[in-house]
Parts: C-alpha cells; sequence; structure tokens
C-alpha cells in the first residue's frame, strides 16, 4: 500500500477548456497541501496523445486525471472510454469535474469506469475546497499501486 506524503511531487493531467475553470484548478492544486505538478491540456485528443505519450506532448504517467466532459474535438466521454479500455492507462485514476447536472452525462461517465463525478462548484472558494478534496482523497487517502 502506498500513499503520498506532503513531500512527494505528485502529477496531476488536467483535461479543461475553460481557461477560466483550468486556472481556478491549478490554482487551488498548488495551494493545497500536497506538492502537485499540473500538466494542463485543453481538449480530448491532446489528453490521448499525452497520455500515450505521443509526439512532443510525451510526458511520465499522472498519478491522477481531472477531466471535464465537454471537450472539443474529443469528449469527455470518449477520452475516459480510451483510458479505461486501454491496459497501460486504465488504473490511473479519473476523476469527472462536470458543470452538468444532466444524470445521463454522469451515469454514462460511471459506465465508462470513471472513478467519480463531481459537480463543478460556481463559488471560487467552494471550488478551491472541492479540489482539494479530491487531491486529498485521490492522492493522500486512497492506496495506490
Amino acid at each position: 500500500m502506498s500513499r503520498t506524503s506532503p513531500r512527494t511531487e505528485i502529477h496531476i493531467l488536467l483535461v479543461e477548456d475553460s481557461p477560466d475553470d483550468a486556472d481556478l484548478m491549478v490554482e487551488a492544486l498548488n495551494e493545497g497541501a500536497l506538492r502537485a505538478r499540473v500538466t494542463h491540456v485543453e481538449d480530448g485528443e491532446q489528453a490521448i496523445r499525452y497520455l500515450r505519450a505521443e509526439g512532443d506532448d510525451a510526458a511520465p504517467r499522472p498519478d491522477l486525471v481531472l477531466l471535464d466532459l465537454f471537450l472539443p474535438r474529443m469528449n469527455g466521454h470518449e477520452v475516459l472510454a480510451a483510458i479505461k479500455h486501454d491496459p497501460a492507462l486504465r488504473r490511473i485514476p479519473v476523476v469527472i469535474l462536470t458543470a452538468t447536472d444532466n444524470d445521463r452525462a454522469i451515469l454514462g461517465a460511471y459506465d465508462l469506469h470513471a472513478n467519480c463525478c463531481v459537480p463543478k462548484p460556481a463559488d471560487q472558494a467552494e471550488f478551491a475546497q472541492v479540489v482539494e478534496r479530491i487531491e486529498h482523497f485521490w492522492l493522500a487517502v486512497a492506496s495506490r499501486a
């Protein structure tokens, strides 16, 4: 059982097309107790290229993926399906952060094996709290291999 200590750097892939939401998430992650290195991509195709280490986007595997559902070029459901159907990627926790309250969209994400779905708060302070809780649970509490 491995846990991330506050001194260990963790890597988060943020897949978010809204610059404002991405800035809020990165700021909240940088203020968290864990040392987070956040890589931000703006669409689903970039996310898959990054995860498969293709092209100039090649980088180490993230410890966590924060994924928006409504993305250009390849939507969040398609990205999630690609991750969870790839034996080399499927164990990476994927947290869906979405502004939708559409039950069908959320159930669809769970059907594709999302680890959890979290609504995006509208309030900036609440947004920071939600991101901090996600970071704490998935990277400090939950066991990872």
